[in-house]
């Protein structure tokens, strides 16, 4: 019983981590997507702005990249 109870919650927790990866990498798509294509993504309009937001969102995105293949290399049956 006590193993049941630590493999569910090993299974709920890894799929939290997983989840919260994936929409990181869904934010950081997003925002590149918004820099990329429209005008909307850029804050007060200035090019250091807009170059910050791009850095982060691609920091962002290589994280939760890097999150999910630890996941999967690792906890992954």
């Amino acid at each position: 019983m006590i193993n049941l109870k630590i493999e569910i919650m090993n299974k709920n927790l890894i799929t939290m981590l997983k989840t919260s990866a994936e929409a990181d990498k869904a934010k950081a798509l997003l925002t590149l997507d918004l820099l990329g294509n429209t005008g909307v993504g850029i804050g007060d309009h200035s090019t250091t702005d807009f170059y910050n937001n791009a850095e982060d969102a691609l920091k962002m995105l290589v994280d939760a990249d890097d999150r999910l293949k630890a996941l999967d290399k690792y906890f992954s049956k």
